[in-house]
Formats: C-alpha cells, structure tokens, sequence
C-alpha cells in the first residue's frame, strides 16, 4: 500500500510553537499510537506505506527498528511507540510506516495507523500545556480540536522535524542516513 502525500517544492522554514497557530489553515496527517491521536504537517510526509520489517542495524537505539531500501535510499525505520515507552507494539494489518521528508533525509516511523488528512484552521488550535509525559512538550506545537457532528476529539500537533533531528534519535549522525 503506497499513498503519495503532496511534496513541497520549494523549502520553507517549519514554523513552531505560538507562529504556528496564527495564519491559514494548514494541513495535518493524523495517525495513532495507543490510544492517542497525533498530527504532523502534510508538508513533511512523502509517502504511507504498510509496515514490513526492516533490517537490523547493530548498536541502534531500541527505537530505531532497523533500515529498509526505498528505492535505493536507505531508510532508517524508528517505532514511534518505542520512542515514546508506550506498552506492547504490535505489527497487525493496521500497522504503516509513515516516511518523512526531514532535514533533507528520508526517516520513517511505525505508527499504529493513520487516520486522515485533516484541515485545521488556526482558531481550533491551542497551546500546548506544559507537562511533562512520554513526549517532550518542545516537540508539541499545539492541540487541535477536530468537531465531528456532535462528538470533538483532540489531536496531539507534533513538531516532526524538531523531534527526529534531536541530538537523542541519533539519526542525523548515523551511517544509515546515507542518500
């Protein structure tokens, strides 16, 4: 299963934190991990693809599930629900990698399904609270509320590229991000 997701053309510095939340409406994939719902820019994701296990790579972090070739691209396959300390991963039909676009590298990450492509307008996102959880706040540029009839859910507005290029992914140094 292959879904394109739109490219970018030209690269725009992401905007995070409180210049996130004023301007047009921007577009968010959504996908979930346990039992929360999460968004990263549309802007960052090139392709959806169904989970198969990737190749090992000795002395990787236990996130860092292993490597895949992508069309000739070596891709470093990290398991969101390890990185984040959630229970029991588990790889059913559901399960996809979500390969991003970050910091002129390919990365993917195991989530435990996608959702939508959701529009969210600047209005339905707030602030993020500090606390202090399985994911660093640094990394959550806002919550998004997304009405469905009667029913609002919550979604978890992740600064994807902030994430993946800390110093603790391990990912911007390694020989497995090789192009």
């Amino acid at each position: 299963m292959t879904v394109t997701a739109p490219t970018e053309t030209t690269t725009k510095p992401q905007a995070t934190g409180a210049s996130s939340l004023t301007g047009a409406p921007r577009e968010y994939l959504s996908f979930k991990l346990g039992s929360e719902e999460y968004g990263i820019d549309i802007l960052r994701v090139q392709e959806i693809r169904g989970y198969e296990n990737p190749t090992r790579i000795a002395n990787a972090p236990h996130f860092i599930k292993g490597v895949v070739n992508l069309r000739g691209v070596i891709v470093p396959i990290i398991d969101m629900r390890l990185r984040f300390g959630l229970p029991d991963a588990q790889y059913n039909s559901f399960t996809v990698v979500i390969i991003l676009n970050i910091a002129h590298r390919t990365v993917g990450m195991v989530v435990d399904s996608v959702s939508d492509v959701l529009e969210l307008p600047a209005e339905t996102i707030k602030p993020a609270p500090e606390f202090h959880g399985a994911i660093d706040a640094a990394y959550i540029t806002g919550l998004g509320t997304i009405k469905t009839g009667d029913v609002e859910r919550m979604l978890i507005l992740m600064d994807i590229e902030q994430m993946m290029t800390a110093p603790d992914m391990g990912l911007m140094d390694t020989d497995a991000m090789v192009h």
